[in-house]
């Protein structure tokens, strides 16, 4: 048609944009689905481990400069295991993007943007978490309720950790040190605490605040069946 009309390809390429525009039909890319507003599938396990972490160490930011919000979740140099599991698990839940691999002095920023960030994480809003609710939606709760051992998981991943303790005992007439595992989580938000003792009460592992100061609380979990489970679940960070 350009050839017999003498008309630039170009020119009748825009007039076949507008045309299929007019009917809906416009080609090229697509953003991709949404799994809340348009039902595509959602990897829950890894949403319930992203969702761990982004509530312990992650944030999302959107500027004047960005099109585009970006979930950024900072994870130190000294577990490189966590922060590839924190990259497949954006990359799991929004697979149509790339997640990547900022490197900071003593920390990797991993970050992926979407446009869908703001539906997958209503919780985002201006301010520190522990200054403002912080509230799952049913839809959360209910992957949480699903996948309990992922979002344990995630929590101590962010801000927790599994630590040797030791105290003193007198066995036969000597004192003798003795070791046992134990598991901290440390937060200054109430609601995130509630969050991680509700999923432990869920999974029959027993625990008991410790040490709670005037910024922030710890959860201890010390009994030997209880760090077994744990131990079973989710591990030393690595």
């Amino acid at each position: 048609m350009a050839r017999r009309l003498n008309v630039p390809l170009g020119t009748i390429g825009y007039w076949k944009h507008e045309d299929r525009a007019k009917r809906g039909e416009c080609p090229g890319r697509r953003s991709p689905l949404c799994p809340r507003c348009d039902g595509r599938e959602l990897d829950e396990a890894a949403y319930a481990y992203l969702l761990a972490l982004y509530l312990g160490d992650g944030h999302i930011v959107q500027n004047r400069t960005m099109r585009v919000p970006s979930l950024s979740v900072s994870c130190t140099d000294t577990w490189p295991g966590l922060i590839d599991a924190c990259a497949e698990a954006m990359q799991s839940v929004l697979p149509s993007n790339r997640a990547t691999k900022v490197q900071r002095q003593g920390c990797a920023e991993v970050k992926i943007t979407s446009m869908r960030l703001r539906c997958l994480f209503p919780q985002h809003g201006p301010g520190k978490k522990h200054e403002r609710p912080i509230v799952l939606e049913s839809w959360q709760q209910k992957i949480v309720g699903t996948h309990p051992w992922q979002f344990i998981r995630g929590l101590i991943h962010s801000d927790g950790c599994r630590i040797t303790n030791w105290t003193t005992r007198v066995i036969g007439g000597a004192r003798k040190r003795y070791e046992y595992p134990r598991y901290f989580f440390t937060n200054s938000s109430a609601d995130i605490i509630g969050f991680f003792t509700d999923a432990l009460d869920r999974v029959g592992v027993e625990w008991k605040a410790a040490n709670q100061s005037r910024t922030a609380q710890n959860i201890s979990v010390a009994r030997k069946l209880s760090v077994a489970l744990m131990d079973a679940h989710v591990g030393p960070k690595y």
